[in-house]
């Protein structure tokens, strides 16, 4: 039996007074509930079934469970806990998201500031597979940027500058690096400061290795998160937030790094080519498709070179 619309008010009432009680304690150290020293605001390390890893203020580690009236909280999530243990402790409310990523309706992390969709010279990148990575942030009202990985590979420098010249055209940021030849790691590195962030990317692209290059010493951590959460093996399969070294924090898990890509609709699809929303309702047909119909405002974009012509031809291949 569903909830009555009173139970639903009382549940919605009691989440919004822990969460403004859990922001006076945030903002003015004060007491959040009688027992001072037991509530606190935490970070979702990582989530196994029913129980959840949350790092405190303080950087200690704390085996939780959340009460049942509280909505399924993930890595990324910002909780505030009441300890009642050495190391245990009860999720009492999750505070408010800034975002949240999710595939095939099912949620996988949140509280994001970057993805990274990371491509390589070996295997040679693909326009196509790009672009429904994009299409699919952009949609999601998540930032995204390209790594182009493995450029100690190329044999012309000048045709992958060119090729992802219409990414920069279009706003994305691209980033090329060569993990091996250690090329622009450095300059990298520093651009992950302070945020938190998720690679994507087919496999085989390097991304393990980036990983690897950023956080040296995650084999030991991810030994810690284990002990920590009783979690055993599992924890190299769970979406699991870590810091890194140099500044920053990754949320990462191999389910994430190679996720499946939804069908799209046509309708996504033109949403999600960014260049192309400033034209949108401005052709002469209020149902054009943006493929052969006389004032075209996209494709007028693209004659006057506004929109890179290759990604229009993307967005082509996409929707037919």
């Amino acid at each position: 039996m569903g909830l009555t619309r009173r139970q639903k008010w009382r549940i919605e009432k009691i989440q919004a007074e822990r969460i403004a009680r859990a922001q006076r304690v945030s903002n003015d150290s004060e007491c959040l509930l009688e027992n001072a020293n037991d509530a606190q605001t935490g970070l979702v390390i990582t989530r196994y079934g029913q129980r959840l890893l949350v790092e405190a203020e303080s950087g200690e580690l704390y085996q939780c469970t959340g009460r049942k009236n509280i909505e399924l909280s993930v890595a990324g999530d910002q909780v505030v806990f009441q300890t009642i243990g050495d190391a245990e402790g009860v999720v009492t409310a999750l505070l408010k998201r800034d975002n949240q990523l999710s595939r095939a309706h099912k949620l996988i992390a949140a509280n994001i500031d970057q993805l990274w969709l990371v491509v390589a010279i070996e295997p040679h990148y693909q326009f196509e597979l790009i672009d429904r990575y994009l299409v699919v942030a952009e949609n999601a009202g998540l930032p995204i940027s390209i790594v182009v990985n493995k450029i100690e590979l190329s044999q012309n420098d000048d045709q992958i500058k060119y090729d992802f010249s219409m990414y920069e055209l279009a706003g994305y940021e691209v980033v090329y690096l060569s993990v091996k030849d250690q090329i622009n790691i450095n300059q990298f590195k520093a651009l992950l400061d302070d945020k938190t962030h998720i690679f994507l990317g087919q496999s085989g692209v390097g991304k393990s290795s980036l990983i690897n290059e950023l956080m040296p010493k995650l084999n030991l951590r991810v030994n810690e998160i284990s002990t920590k959460s009783k979690l055993g093996k599992h924890t190299t399969t769970n979406t699991t937030l870590y810091h890194i070294p140099s500044g920053g924090d990754l949320i990462d898990s191999p389910g994430i790094r190679e996720f499946q890509l939804d069908e799209l609709t046509d309708k996504e699809i033109l949403s999600g080519f960014r260049e192309f929303k400033p034209f949108i309702g401005q052709c002469k047909f209020r149902n054009c498709a943006h493929i052969n119909e006389p004032n075209c405002a996209i494709k007028q974009a693209v004659e006057s070179g506004v929109v890179h012509t290759q990604r229009y031809q993307n967005y082509l291949n996409l929707i037919t």
